[in-house]
């Protein structure tokens, strides 16, 4: 994977226009894990492309309606079966985390990368969302140096009480896993095993940071 202006070049471009400049000298140091899917619970209906591009159609769906009108967008959607769509270059300030907090400091928008996964907060994952997303995580870490394995954070880590995404399906250690090992390979030069995403399905809900998670993470 390699980002060239903004871009990954393994991504498919669908441009948002719900974005706008990150702050002077804004410098990217986080990337925070969302999920979605529309209607809610339902995976592979295109709607989420539409949603951030503005073009969903309102009246095709009776919950289209208490979303009519939010204009919102993320950097990356990773689908069921891992395809990989990019809708703000990485330079630019994408809509996706809302009022916010990570160490004290608000308007996470300002410095992150907003990465949603199709599903909802009280489902599972996928192998292959976690493969991408995982790779993509990589990528994002070279490019910007800043992102580390602590600062890649769900959404209900900045937002507690607000947000519930990805919720608790989400196995991070599962992901911290193919994350370590996968930077392992790229320093030697091997491959990860087939099964790169052989999934631990125990629910743990750990932190990105392999701790349990704890009220007003992320505020001062």
């Amino acid at each position: 994977m390699d980002i060239i202006d903004g871009w990954l070049r393994e991504a498919a471009r669908c441009p948002s226009p719900n974005r706008n400049r990150r702050p002077e000298g804004a410098e990217i140091s986080l990337l925070v894990v969302h999920c979605i899917s529309l209607p809610p619970g339902e995976f592979g209906t295109g709607c989420v492309r539409e949603f951030f591009c503005n073009r969903l159609d309102w009246n095709a769906h009776p919950y289209f309606q208490t979303i009519r009108g939010r204009q919102v967008s993320a950097h990356f959607l990773i689908e069921r079966d891992g395809a990989l769509t990019q809708f703000v270059p990485c330079f630019d300030r994408a809509w996706h985390a809302g009022a916010s907090a990570f160490q004290g400091r608000e308007e996470c928008n300002d410095f992150s990368i907003g990465a949603e996964l199709e599903g909802t907060d009280s489902g599972d994952f996928t192998a292959p969302q976690y493969s991408a997303l995982a790779r993509l995580s990589r990528q994002l870490m070279r490019a910007y140096p800043a992102i580390t394995p602590e600062r890649i954070v769900g959404h209900e880590h900045i937002a507690p009480g607000r947000k519930t995404d990805p919720g608790p399906g989400f196995d991070w250690a599962h992901f911290r896993r193919l994350l370590r090992d996968g930077a392992a390979c790229s320093e030697t030069g091997q491959s990860l095993p087939p099964d790169e995403a052989g999934l631990r399905q125990d629910g743990t809900g750990l932190l990105p940071d392999g701790t349990e998670p704890s009220a007003g993470r992320g505020k001062a």
